[in-house]
C-alpha cells in the first residue's frame, strides 16, 4: 500500500519536474541580480537572499533528481552518447546544418547532446550551490561562490540555446 503511494507519489513528480525546474529557476535566475550574499546567509538576511539559498536548495534536489530520471533505463545513452564514443548522429545533423536541415529532436544528436550538457550544468549550479551553503562562514564559501555564479552563467546560456532549438523544433514540426 504505502510502496504504490510511493510510485504514484514519485511518478507525479516526474511528470512535474520540468515544469517545477522551469519555474523553480526562473525565479531563481531573475531575482538572482537582488541577492547580496558574500561568504553566508546573514542573520537579518532579505527576502531575497533567504528565498535564493532556500529555494536553491530545492532547485539542487531538482537537478539531481532530474538526471538520475532522464538517465534511467538506458536513457543517458540518448543526453550522452558521447560517453561511448557514439558521435554519428551528432555528425550527421551539423552536416544537415551546413545544408540548412533542422536536426531531427530526439535521438543522439546535436538536440539530445545539448539537452544533456544543460544537465550537467543544472546539477553544476545545484551542487556548487550546495557547497557554497555548507561552506558557510569559511574561506573555502567564496570559492564555490564564485564557482556557483560561473555554473550559473553556463546554465542561462544552455536556457537561451534550449529556447532557440525548441522554436526550430517547433518551426519544423509546423512545416511537416
Amino acid at each position: 500500500m504505502a510502496q504504490s503511494m510511493f510510485k504514484r507519489l514519485a511518478r507525479k513528480y516526474i511528470d512535474l519536474q520540468h515544469v517545477l525546474i522551469i519555474l523553480t529557476s526562473a525565479y531563481l535566475i531573475f531575482t538572482s541580480s537582488w541577492v547580496l550574499i558574500g561568504r553566508s546567509l546573514r542573520i537579518n538576511a532579505s527576502i531575497w537572499d533567504t528565498s535564493h539559498v532556500y529555494l536553491g536548495l530545492v532547485g539542487a534536489f531538482f537537478s539531481i533528481t532530474f538526471l538520475i530520471s532522464n538517465s534511467l533505463k538506458g536513457k543517458w545513452r540518448q543526453y550522452f552518447p558521447w560517453l561511448v564514443a557514439d558521435f554519428s548522429q551528432l555528425k550527421a545533423d551539423l552536416v544537415g546544418l551546413t545544408k540548412g536541415k533542422i536536426p531531427i529532436a530526439g535521438g543522439r544528436g546535436l538536440f539530445s547532446i545539448t539537452e544533456g550538457i544543460g544537465m550537467l550544468l543544472f546539477v553544476a549550479v545545484g551542487v556548487t550551490g550546495l557547497l557554497w551553503f555548507a561552506t558557510q562562514g569559511t574561506s573555502a564559501a567564496l570559492m564555490w561562490r564564485g564557482y556557483h555564479i560561473d555554473a550559473a552563467h553556463g546554465f542561462i546560456g544552455f536556457i537561451m540555446l534550449h529556447a532557440v532549438f525548441a522554436c526550430l523544433h517547433l518551426l519544423d514540426f509546423i512545416r511537416n
